[in-house]
């Protein structure tokens, strides 16, 4: 028997600013600012006693949905990283500088290095501007990913595959849902990414996961739960990156080596931005007041963006390896 649908998830909740009109607090309009963690704090504390103006079902629907609205907190955060991101690992091999404005990723013969976020995130626009690796970059894998935790984890994944001098770096993309991968796509940059800092997005609504490079879209990843096929949706997510060794398969299927006379390796990041909600506590559903992202979908002259990208640049798709899947395409491949 399927279970009933809960009241109060973000489906029948209403944004934080309904409760604000239904209930008898007096907070101005330069208070509530949803983007401000702080206001946002004011509103939700103002709010739990005028809720008790609702009558008794309404207050009691309501009470739970303002308790997930301020489960997590919808903030734009134009980011410092010691504010951010915690180094995780690498000895010393990664480095923040500039007040917070740089983080630099280095690897040589003996480790790499790596980074997280300090917040989870559920749904967002996350940006982050990279330099790789430059030079002879064969064997070396850049990752820069969303990713829960445990063997059914959710995952967006950008990662950067070097090569030797002169030849185009591989942007590798995959999305976990529930623990399963295997949805690879790779496209070959239409510039050079390590003469200059480039803007890497995620965009993760209820309906999309598109990946974007400079602003141009290469990869939407849609909701197609009515389908049967799962969708990122209820498991938060930090962000990741790391510079790693991967010599075994990166370059060419693992042919090119690690040149170590080149070490260290250094990747760098800067103007990291998310437009994104927080988990705070509670359960992980969010209801965003005012996030243009929340239900942004692609247009018609950013499909046909992506479209070029895709037929210029794209040289993997899993949809198009029926060797790999002997017993038929993943299917979502066969939904347009």
């Amino acid at each position: 028997m399927a279970a009933s649908a809960d009241p109060a998830s973000p489906a029948h909740c209403q944004p934080i600013d309904y409760y604000l009109a239904h209930s008898n607090a007096t907070i101005s309009s330069a208070t509530y600012n949803a983007a401000d963690p702080i206001a946002y704090l004011v509103i939700c504390f103002s709010l739990r006693q005028s809720l008790l103006t609702f009558p008794l079902l309404q207050h009691t629907m309501a009470m739970r949905c303002f308790l997930l609205a301020c489960s997590l907190v919808a903030i734009a955060s134009a980011g410092n990283f010691y504010q951010d991101f915690d180094i995780t690992w690498g000895d010393g091999r990664a480095k923040i500088l500039n007040n917070g404005h740089l983080l630099a990723l280095s690897l040589d013969k003996a480790s790499g290095s790596g980074f997280q976020s300090k917040n989870e995130y559920l749904f967002g626009k996350i940006d982050m501007q990279i330099k790789l690796v430059p030079g002879n970059s064969a064997g070396t894998v850049t990752a820069y990913y969303l990713s829960s935790q445990g063997p059914t984890h959710d995952e967006i994944d950008f990662e950067f595959l070097g090569n030797l001098s002169g030849d185009p770096y591989t942007l590798h993309t995959n999305v976990f849902t529930r623990g399963k991968g295997n949805r690879e796509m790779q496209f070959k940059l239409w510039f050079d990414p390590t003469k200059d800092f480039h803007t890497y997005s995620i965009l993760w609504n209820p309906r999309h996961i598109i990946f974007m490079v400079d602003g141009a879209p290469i990869r939407d990843f849609k909701n197609l739960e009515s389908r049967g096929i799962a969708f990122p949706k209820n498991q938060p997510m930090r962000i990741y990156s790391s510079l790693w060794n991967a010599e075994d398969w990166a370059t060419r299927g693992g042919l090119i080596k690690t040149d170590w006379t080149k070490a260290p390796f250094v990747a760098s990041y800067r103007n990291f931005n998310a437009d994104a909600c927080i988990k705070a506590s509670g359960r992980p559903s969010c209801t965003p007041a005012k996030s243009g992202w929340w239900n942004q979908e692609l247009d018609s002259a950013s499909h046909a963006r992506m479209r070029w990208v895709q037929k210029n640049y794209m040289i993997y798709n899993y949809c198009n390896d029926v060797k790999r899947f002997p017993q038929g395409l993943p299917p979502e491949c066969s939904i347009a």
